[in-house]
């Protein structure tokens, strides 16, 4: 098996830690010479016959820790940190189960590879989970085993067309509450860090992106912003939860196993689109840590798209280390379904393994099932044509009816937004000031480095998540320090 090779680049290697702060800036004009997401990656490597193949799923394990400002001294360091300090607070004596958790898998491929299996998932990990990694191997806290796995799963071709590693937004940030000009910050710090940790040509081979949360924007505006900066940073698809997005006429989709093609219009008329894949609505841990996937694909038949016949696929994302489910079920869940599963018939595969096997067979993208973020209907529904002033006044018009632009998410029963606009304000406006005072500046400068990174931080979806308390007081300390650095060093 010979090596998947990115395009030509003069990019150096470099290190993930820089003064000992995440590498996340400094290759932008660089980054994009790295990927062609026009070369097949898993296509020359895979074993699998298309015409043999009824049904096929994918399963991802998002990974992720924040980043608090409540080290000894009030050092950043991650929450796993502070489980591990603090082992009689709530369920902090988990600490160690979530660290074997992050590694695990370098382990389980392993095995099942060298068992016979082609075991297939894909790995969702945050910027501040892996930045956290890193402090707690050099502090001792974990051994060297949980990085070193993940890095044998990036670069040793036994094993890294098994693993398909997803991009995401380098703090957690959701999405459709993050100011826009720092959706691409958050999209490059990712893969900055990620090349410098396991090389650029793994980076080159990430052409899949998960948001944090499942949560998509349906704002048109943000919409198009995200998949503008998605294309521009080379990815080719996302994954996509199916109550976050509708047809064109505004129905609930209804080959939700089949690829799609998320359009994306903004104000101005402009469209953009990208493929989705689609993540199944249900309890995502316990699907994904039962295998649930698996066997859903062996209810299903081949099914036509665009003239082709291809296999379905059932795709579910799910936390890697939460809950009873992940810590203790999956494991042996895992084993006995890779055990039963084959080159045919019923399989696993890795979405970007499945885009290019069917686009081998002849499903051009450009032919998937079209679909929109969920809501927009209502408003194109209502314009003759589209102009900011006029898509302002149907959607403060829709807004009266009922009609909310947060966004979808996997479960829609919460806001990203309301209740939080304590947190709200303050982001945006340290968000303005960032691209002020940096507008000017050198990328690959430290004092840079330093305020990019604190900006990021302060949008970390768990600030939200938790309610008022600690974790908003942490977002507040946080850009308080980030508005001390802008001011002090620009």
């Amino acid at each position: 098996m010979t090596a998947f090779s990115p395009a030509p680049t003069h990019l150096p290697a470099q290190p993930d830690l820089i003064e000992g702060l995440p590498n996340l800036c400094g290759w932008e004009d660089s980054l994009p010479a790295v990927s062609d997401p026009a070369t097949p990656v898993y296509l020359p490597h895979t074993p699998i016959r298309l015409e043999r193949v009824q049904a096929a799923f994918a399963i991802a394990l998002h990974m992720h820790q924040p980043t608090i400002p409540a080290g000894a001294n009030g050092e950043l360091i991650s929450n796993l940190q502070h489980m591990f300090e603090h082992p009689g607070q709530g369920d902090n004596h988990n600490a160690g189960a979530f660290a074997w958790c992050y590694g695990r898998m370098g382990d389980f491929i392993a095995q099942l590879v060298q068992a016979g299996r082609q075991p297939r998932v894909m790995l969702d990990y945050s910027g501040n989970l892996l930045w956290g990694l890193r402090q707690l191997t050099q502090s001792g806290q974990i051994g060297s085993g949980v990085l070193d796995g993940l890095q044998r799963l990036s670069r040793d071709p036994a094993y890294w067309p098994c693993v398909e590693w997803l991009g995401t937004m380098w703090s957690h940030a959701v999405v459709p509450s993050t100011p826009i000009p720092d959706l691409k910050l958050h999209i490059r710090a990712w893969q900055h860090h990620f090349a410098a940790l396991f090389g650029l040509e793994a980076l080159a081979r990430v052409r899949g992106f998960s948001p944090p949360e499942m949560h998509l924007p349906n704002h048109p505006d943000t919409l198009y912003e995200l998949v503008k900066a998605l294309r521009e940073c080379g990815y080719r698809w996302l994954l996509v939860q199916e109550h976050s997005v509708e047809t064109p006429e505004g129905a609930p989709l209804s080959r939700k196993h089949l690829p799609h093609r998320l359009i994306a219009r903004n104000c101005h008329g402009q469209e953009l689109s990208i493929t989705a894949l689609i993540k199944t609505q249900g309890s995502d841990t316990k699907l994904v840590g039962q295998m649930q996937p698996y066997y859903e694909a062996k209810t299903l038949a081949r099914q036509e798209l665009g003239g082709v016949e291809i296999p379905p696929l059932v795709s579910q994302i799910g936390d890697g280390e939460n809950g009873g489910v992940m810590m203790n079920e999956f494991p042996s869940a895992f084993f006995q379904a890779w055990g039963q599963i084959g080159s045919e018939g019923v399989i696993g595969l890795n979405g970007s393994e499945y885009l290019e096997l069917i686009q081998s067979a002849g499903c051009d993208p450009s032919g998937f099932i079209p679909c929109q973020a969920v809501g927009q209907h209502r408003i194109w529904q209502r314009l003759d044509s589209a102009t900011p002033e006029r898509v302002a006044q149907v959607i403060a018009q829709l807004q009266q009816e009922g009609l909310h632009l947060e966004g979808a998410s996997w479960t829609n029963d919460r806001s990203w937004v309301q209740g939080y606009e304590d947190i709200l304000t303050p982001m945006n406006q340290l968000s303005a000031l960032f691209h002020q005072k940096t507008a000017a500046a050198d990328r690959r400068s430290p004092q840079y480095r330093n305020a990019l990174l604190h900006v990021l931080l302060s949008q970390t979806s768990c600030f939200r998540y938790w309610g008022q308390g600690t974790w908003t007081d942490y977002a507040r300390e946080l850009h308080r320090r980030a508005t001390a650095i802008l001011e002090h060093d620009f």
